[in-house]
């Protein structure tokens, strides 16, 4: 019995340790504010406006006139920061790029999103920092941003 404690004590302090890790992970903008384009090649896009769920992400190209696109990152912001538990890591509507981490409810995994204005519009990049699948979440809560933004 004693063992048994020991043991439960044990893998309670090391989930801790690990949800302690993962919570307090900081946020490096050098590392997750990155340029979006040139667009890696092993990302596909489907077709301007719609998005591309990829195994840790998911990727969209929004069209706007080149005049708009700083209204549309603006506008972005808006919707990222309303959203729970996000806050921007980077940039600026006006720099032309903004980055925001998202963290999950319980454990505190961190997401980052990128948008970035282009000549033809609006590229955003949703993706996780840990793991290797996102089990869709990037995807959803892009695809949520994206039906605020047109609403």
């Amino acid at each position: 019995m004693k063992k048994s404690m020991v043991l439960a004590s044990a893998a309670l302090i090391l989930a801790a340790g690990a949800m302690a890790f993962i919570r307090l992970a900081p946020a490096d903008p050098g590392q997750w504010d990155i340029a979006l384009q040139p667009r890696p090649t092993e990302i596909a896009i489907p077709s301007p406006d719609k998005i591309a769920v990829l195994s840790n992400g998911a990727y969209i190209d929004l069209t706007a006139a080149a005049d708009q696109t700083q209204a549309v990152l603006a506008e972005l912001d808006g919707i990222a920061l309303a959203s729970p538990r996000t806050q921007r890591v980077a940039g600026s509507a006006e720099t032309g790029r903004i980055t925001w981490v998202t963290r999950s409810a319980f454990w505190g995994f961190p997401d980052y999103t990128t948008a970035e204005s282009t000549p033809t519009g609006v590229t955003v990049f949703a993706r996780q920092r840990f793991g290797a699948g996102d089990w869709g979440v990037n995807a959803a809560r892009l695809s949520a941003w994206i039906t605020a933004l047109n609403a």
